[in-house]
């Protein structure tokens, strides 16, 4: 799916040259997920559909501008979202060529790579809407039940992830009122009033993006200055 650099002889992140593909390998009730993908306005249609086996698809978007970290932040959200196999996302996938035979269920079944041409625009990362570890990446896991949400050693804590995430939907033209009633929602059971923290969350990330913008300004909050630390500002 992503080329790698000349003379590159493994295949590894280090070796890639560009990202030029991001991708769902649909394995359960994949019939449901690709009706949700191409009814969702979470992601855009995609460009290649692969039947790659009977009732299994791989789902594949053209996409420019990204880099490594940011296209496996891409590829684990959208199979969050949709119900991906959370294996396939890492950026040095090889996915089934089209015309090829999967012999993957025995000898004696031949199923031949079929695929779907949906789509010639390539996209950015504006396209996709459900970035991760965000307001709009779900709760819930395969089971059911709501997960728990751990901070490991060295990780952002989620008030920091909701604040660079209202930074990013607002760069990126999303409506303020739609980003602060995605972080109220998102944070419904831990907040006391998710409505005023969303909103004083996405009004101090206004005045950062208008601050670092002017160069005769300095910062007023740095990315080191969670929104934890921002609610206690007047």
């Amino acid at each position: 799916m992503n080329p790698l650099k000349d003379g590159a002889s493994s295949r590894t992140k280090d070796n890639l040259k560009e990202i030029r593909h991001v991708y769902l390998d649909l394995d359960e009730n994949a019939e449901a997920a690709l009706a949700d993908i191409r009814d969702s306005l979470d992601a855009p249609t995609p460009n290649f559909v692969l039947d790659t086996s009977p009732g299994k698809h791989q789902v594949v978007w053209k996409i420019e501008g990204v880099d490594t970290e940011q296209a496996e932040t891409l590829l684990r959200s959208l199979a969050n979202r949709f119900g991906g196999d959370p294996a396939a996302t890492d950026a040095t996938r090889v996915l089934r060529m089209p015309e090829f035979v999967n012999r993957k269920y025995g000898d004696d079944v031949e199923f031949v790579v079929r695929a779907q041409h949906e789509s010639t625009q390539v996209y950015s990362l504006r396209d996709f809407a459900v970035p991760e570890d965000s307001p709009e990446a779900p709760r819930k896991i395969e089971d059911g039940h709501s997960s728990t949400r751990t901070v490991t050693r060295g990780h952002k804590s989620q008030s920091e992830a909701d604040w660079a995430y209202a930074k990013r939907a607002l760069a990126r033209g999303d409506d303020p009122e739609q980003v602060i009633r995605r972080i109220a929602d998102y944070r419904a059971d831990d907040k006391h009033d998710p409505d005023y923290y969303a909103r004083h969350t996405v009004t101090k990330a206004q005045l950062q993006l208008a601050a670092d913008k002017s160069p005769s300004r300095p910062p007023l909050v740095t990315e080191t200055n969670s929104p934890e630390t921002a609610e206690r500002l007047p």
